[in-house]
């Protein structure tokens, strides 16, 4: 099975990038790593050992275009199974294996995994969230698409901007609700960057300087409003993922 890993990244500091590039390069399973910069190329990239693609600009959707670009590259090269890995993230040693193990002995289109929340020193935040536990979320990181859910992948790139910000959550929606089969590795081998203030705030600690506040939903809210009948079914035609027809 040939793996591929894309990787989109855009001003992320270059020691997470190295974080993130030197995780793949470890993998217990050989892997490509398709590493594609969006509009702010980091030259040292291009003696990393990785396949570096170069976006003259960016596209402020959340990785969306540089991701979707990445993979379909994979798909053309033919490719069995294409991961997703952001630029600030990184894996644990065996993640790629544990992933391959699953789609070995289960007919499944995806396969997906577990992620720590952590810190940017490396350490783990003892935090628990629900959705992440139950399944109902599963995070950009933690995708792990076969041959069968390849069709999916124009999805990222056709995305409505005001999507963007929960891309991975309509994704898995349009999954589901196509019916693909899926697998769970139940193991947590996806190390998340926490960027996000409440996380820390949960905890009882201190966000750091680079933590958000939140997403910007009022932008997404006041699109969806604007939206007819025959909007939803052009978002549909391009997310897989069916708008209901009132918030």
């Amino acid at each position: 099975m040939r793996v591929a890993v894309v990787t989109p990244y855009y001003k992320e500091p270059e020691a997470w990038l190295a974080r993130c590039l030197t995780s793949v390069r470890e993998q217990t399973y050989p892997v490509t790593h398709f590493v594609v910069a969006d509009g702010h190329p980091q030259a040292w990239v291009d003696e990393a050992g990785v396949r570096h693609l170069k976006l003259d600009q960016s596209h402020a959707d959340y990785g969306n275009t540089p991701r979707t670009l990445g993979a379909m590259l994979a798909v053309g090269e033919g490719y069995d199974a294409i991961a997703f890995l952001d630029g600030d993230n990184w894996y644990a040693p065996d993640h790629i294996e544990r992933c391959v193990q699953v789609a070995r002995e289960q007919e499944v289109d995806f396969v997906t995994s577990r992620r720590h929340w952590a810190r940017a020193d490396g350490s783990i935040i003892n935090v628990n969230v629900a959705e992440d536990d139950d399944g109902s979320h599963v995070d950009t990181n933690c995708y792990f698409l076969l041959r069968g859910a390849f069709h999916s992948i124009p999805r990222w790139g056709l995305m409505p901007k005001p999507m963007t910000m929960w891309c991975d959550r309509f994704f898995l929606g349009s999954l589901r609700g196509e019916g693909l089969l899926e697998a769970d590795t139940g193991m947590r081998t996806v190390f998340y960057l926490c960027t996000w203030a409440n996380i820390y705030a949960s905890v009882g600690e201190q966000a750091p300087e680079f933590a958000k506040s939140g997403l910007p939903v009022h932008e997404l809210t006041n699109w969806y409003k604007g939206l007819t009948g025959r909007d939803r079914e052009i978002v549909f035609r391009l997310t897989g993922y069916m708008l209901p027809a009132h918030a």
